[in-house]
């Protein structure tokens, strides 16, 4: 009876409410940039979408503390970011500055739209397969960012976007590649956020906030083009001779370690394997006092 009951309420319709309401929210403001574009508000548009990114990092955080993960979720959450982060800042460039270079703008909005749509459906795939500690290619919040900031800083500063049409169109091409590059960029995955910290690390991240509060604009554009420029240093400086795989291909390529790195993971499989054969000496030793138990018994 209690196991019917249990396999019963297991399968029970419906999807789970806070995480995807949060995955919604999002993509409101995602649409509301496209919106609000349209009728030349760059500046809240741009804004909007630094808010949906807000809301895109919230739902799956949300949905692991509480217990709420569901593949509904995690498709709907790659839906919504490809609105959001895709097709929203596309526009707003567009809208902005490209619309007046004819085919080569709508085709670069275009190039950055499919960079984005094949950056998630790759990394869809490779949940649970790829190193945590880093992203194949530039990740599309981060992308979008790029372009939200850059907007946000002309629309602040009074810039006609038709006055860097060739810049705009430049990097919004650049961004749409190097999603789908097989350029590393770090998840930050591997930062102990719960370990203690000395009291100058806080007060460094308070004045950091203060510095983005006081400029905002300038401040991410300043962090997200750095991000997005990390990738092909963390690459080169990571790899021996660099090739055409770690750029781009079907697969992520093998990274060849600085001999650092190499030596780290060398040294740690070392230990893995002089632990596992110390734990078969142990065993082995424990069979022999037992057979040795058993012929004195004989």
């Amino acid at each position: 009876m209690t196991a019917n009951k249990f396999s019963g309420s297991k399968r029970r319709p419906g999807i789970f409410l806070l995480p995807n309401l949060l995955t919604t929210i999002g993509l409101f403001f995602g649409f509301y940039a496209v919106v609000t574009s349209m009728s030349g508000r760059f500046e809240a548009a741009a804004v909007a979408i630094f808010i949906a990114m807000i809301f895109d990092g919230l739902d799956g955080r949300v949905a692991r503390l509480t217990n709420t993960q569901s593949e509904f979720g995690a498709e709907y959450d790659s839906m919504a970011d490809i609105v959001s982060f895709g097709v929203a800042p596309a526009i707003i460039a567009f809208n902005w500055a490209l619309k007046d270079m004819g085919k080569i703008g709508w085709l670069a909005a275009f190039i950055f739209v499919a960079g984005g749509a094949l950056r998630l459906a790759r990394f869809n795939t490779q949940v649970g397969i790829a190193d945590k500690r880093y992203f194949q290619g530039l990740a599309i919040p981060a992308a979008a960012g790029v372009l939200a900031a850059m907007v946000w800083v002309g629309a602040e500063y009074q810039v006609e976007g038709a006055d860097v049409s060739y810049l705009v169109c430049f990097v919004t091409i650049a961004m749409g590649l190097l999603m789908v590059s097989n350029f590393r960029y770090s998840s930050f995955k591997d930062v102990d956020w719960q370990s203690k910290v000395s009291f100058v690390v806080v007060l460094v991240f308070v004045m950091m906030f203060v510095v983005i509060a006081s400029s905002p604009a300038e401040m991410l554009l300043l962090i997200f083009a750095g991000y997005a420029l990390s990738g092909p240093i963390t690459t080169i400086r990571s790899v021996r001779r660099l090739k055409f795989g770690h750029i781009v291909g079907d697969d992520d390529a093998d990274f060849d370690e600085t001999s650092e790195t190499s030596a780290q993971t060398k040294k740690q499989q070392s230990s893995e394997q002089s632990t596992e054969q110390s734990m078969q000496s142990d065993n082995n030793d424990g069979s022999d006092i037992e057979q040795d138990s058993t012929d004195q018994t004989k």
